[in-house]
């Protein structure tokens, strides 16, 4: 009887685990398909009211984050990290001039890859994101020891300071 119900509390565990891991987010009911086409960012970051507050957007319409910890262009957000967080990236011109009151450039990641840069700062989309939504602000993880705080990428003054209500407030237990 003991071992019946040794096995049954351990399935019922590994279900919740696997429950949890398969949310892919915080009830926002997006898909965490990462998109594999890179987009041609010349002419596609634009600015979206989003939340109340004016965001830069992809193509997509997806909002665009930066993390405090890569702060003047310096990539850490690499390995698992990329499963989270996908880099901008252009298709082909690179992307120049100024979107809201900042300017659009690309920086050369480890891998070799172009990343589009809003005044400087590497930009990422948050595969939890749909358009329209704007839930990984003020968002924290860790990836090979290497910890981030994620902000959306605000079209005043560069990246956020102030997490959205959407965000969680604790870490995200994205930890690799």
């Amino acid at each position: 009887m003991k071992r019946l119900f040794a096995v049954a509390a351990g399935l019922s565990a590994a279900a919740l685990l696997l429950a949890a891991c398969g949310a892919g987010g915080y009830g926002n009911g997006g898909s965490s398909k990462r998109s594999s086409a890179p987009l041609d960012t010349g002419s596609t970051v634009t600015t979206k009211r989003i939340a109340g507050r004016t965001v830069l957007v992809a193509a997509d319409g997806r909002a665009l984050y930066t993390p405090e910890q890569e702060a003047g262009g310096m990539i850490r957000c690499t390995g698992a990290c990329l499963q989270i967080w996908e880099p901008l990236t252009p298709q082909a011109a690179q992307p120049t001039g100024a979107v809201g009151s900042g300017t659009l450039g690309v920086l050369a990641r480890p891998d070799g890859t172009r990343q589009v840069t809003f005044n400087g700062n590497p930009v990422y989309r948050f595969v939890y994101d749909r358009t329209g939504t704007v839930n990984g602000d003020g968002f924290r993880d860790a990836f090979g020891g290497q910890q981030f705080t994620w902000h959306v990428v605000t079209a005043g003054d560069g990246a956020s300071s102030t997490p959205s209500s959407t965000a969680p407030s604790s870490s995200s237990g994205f930890g690799y």
